[in-house]
């Protein structure tokens, strides 16, 4: 499109251009296995001059957990090196949170992608739970304004959430993901098997990422999971497999089809639940784990949906139940904790989700199962009464359970 506006003397010009992105996001197990070709042939899709430069980083904790991986990679490249070349071996950088607490670790990377001569046209592979992939594509996005980034989650979290997406970032000044970019991975990796070491309390980490999808996109699959949710519970490989295909089958098509997925407008419809969860795990210092923090926030704005008529009370308890069958704790203290001025800190979390997206307060509820609704403010009385009424049913349910 060409348009030339011209104004008492002043003029303009505008154009209107599209970037089209293709995203993939691949289902394997043992990627690294010498008989899997899916890595290779990623890496050389695109036409090359050369082999393809690789930098690899990885989650610390994974090649602490599963010691054969890092030489797995190491004997990949070797018979693989006429196709990619690896400039150096895996380097093994902290997980978790507090990875993204300090901009220290992008500079790392980027030093080692200027030292190592990583190009546009080169690869980092970031392998790893969600916190590391977010500061790691960070990194990817900003060397050279973009170099071509390649995602391994490592956790069920970051295999059917956070992995499959298109945000990079890190914590900066209190907030969650102050510093960061939209930039769509080259490609994602899901190895159901890099899930194998992971600690229960990660294993379910993710399945709440599932169970708010389902709540505001597909009441179907909200379904599968109260039917599977002792399965889950028991993490069985079956149950688990296809709650992470469905999910991150969910947030795909949401980026694609949803008409903003580098969220320029003042809605997150992804992110029910999330206002207070954000808040959560940086009130705790992120002892709460992301999904933790979760649940209790879709806890609470289920609650709330009630409350304020939105949604039917047995709607709301099979929700509540459900999160509790699949082993969330629906409360934590941090909820009542009080800054200097007495106020709740949590509800600061409203606040910094407005800014954060740079509008009008836009927050994603519920009217039904499978059926999500934006509103542009909350009743503070309704939140306080809900906290209240959650607080009640965490001290039910701990007396119920120490009495048994």
């Amino acid at each position: 499109m060409r348009r030339i506006v011209t104004i008492m003397g002043m003029s303009s010009l505008v154009r209107q251009f599209s970037v089209q992105f293709r995203h993939q996001v691949h289902f394997t197990d043992h990627v690294f296995d010498l008989g899997n070709p899916l890595l290779v042939d990623v890496l050389t899709e695109a036409a090359h001059h050369a082999p393809p430069k690789v930098l690899i980083v990885i989650d610390d904790a994974l090649a602490k957990s599963q010691p054969a991986v890092v030489d797995a990679i190491q004997a990949y490249f070797d018979q693989h090196t006429l196709r990619a070349r690896l400039v150096c071996p895996p380097i093994s950088l902290e997980g978790g949170e507090r990875v993204k607490n300090s901009y220290f670790r992008v500079t790392e990377i980027h030093s080692a992608i200027d030292k190592f001569h990583v190009d546009r046209h080169s690869y980092l592979i970031a392998i790893g739970g969600g916190a590391l992939l977010d500061m790691a594509g960070l990194a990817a996005a900003t060397a050279h304004r973009g170099i071509r980034h390649i995602r391994i989650p490592t956790t069920t979290l970051s295999q059917d959430d956070s992995g499959v997406g298109v945000k990079n970032g890190v914590n900066a000044f209190g907030k969650k993901n102050f510093i960061g970019t939209f930039a769509p991975p080259y490609a994602v990796i899901n190895d159901f098997r890099l899930l194998d070491s992971l600690p229960d309390r990660d294993k379910r980490n993710g399945y709440v990422e599932a169970v708010k999808v389902a709540l505001i996109r597909d009441a179907a699959f909200f379904e599968e999971i109260e039917q599977n949710a002792l399965k889950l519970r028991s993490f069985d490989e079956a149950a688990m497999r296809r709650l992470i295909h469905r999910c991150a089958e969910l947030h795909m098509t949401h980026i694609a089809t949803s008409g903003d997925p580098f969220e320029i407008g003042s809605a997150r419809p992804l992110d029910f639940g999330h206002w207070a969860a954000h808040k959560l795990e940086q009130l705790s210092e992120y002892r709460i784990r992301h999904g933790e923090a979760v649940a209790i926030g879709i806890a609470l704005d289920v609650i709330y949906c009630r409350r304020s008529g939105l949604l039917d009370h047995h709607s709301a308890e099979r929700i509540l139940n459900l999160l509790e069958v699949l082993g969330f704790d629906l409360y934590a203290n941090e909820l009542v904790h009080v800054g200097k001025d007495g106020q709740l800190l949590i509800l600061k979390g409203l606040e910094e989700f407005r800014e954060h997206l740079g509008g009008m307060l836009t927050i994603t509820l519920l009217e039904e199962i499978g059926r999500g609704v934006e509103v542009h403010a909350m009743d503070m009385g309704l939140v306080l009464e809900s906290m209240n009424e959650l607080e009640r049913r965490h001290a039910q349910t701990q007396s119920a359970s120490e009495a048994v």
